[in-house]
């Protein structure tokens, strides 16, 4: 998990909808490989945006809830909040400069 914050069905509001500023939300699940290529990337831009955004981490397998309301259909799916609501998302297994982009745009 590294960096990134755990939420889940239950914690999904509190954590993301609720939160001020830029949130950040990998929708993963243990048996992508795709996934599993991305967290390290997460991992060090949660580190360098640090106290600019809230990276999180949604594990689709067991909160699918939360998956099909915000119509998740492939994994990795990155979702950007901005204070609450989705600005921007990243689908697939991108390069550090591409999503590092994204961070420096909404952060």
């Amino acid at each position: 998990m590294g960096n990134a914050t755990a939420v889940t069905d239950a914690s999904f509001a509190d954590e993301v909808e609720k939160a001020n500023g830029l949130t950040v939300v990998d929708f993963w699940a243990e048996w992508c490989g795709p996934c599993r290529m991305i967290a390290p990337v997460l991992d060090e831009l949660a580190v360098e945006y640090s106290g600019k955004a809230k990276v999180t981490k949604l594990d689709v397998d067991s909160n699918q809830a939360t998956a099909m309301r915000f119509n998740v259909r492939s994994i990795p799916t990155i979702l950007f909040f901005k204070d609450g609501k989705v600005v921007d998302q990243v689908i697939g297994a991108v390069p550090k400069p591409k999503l590092a982009e994204k961070f420096k745009q909404h952060a």
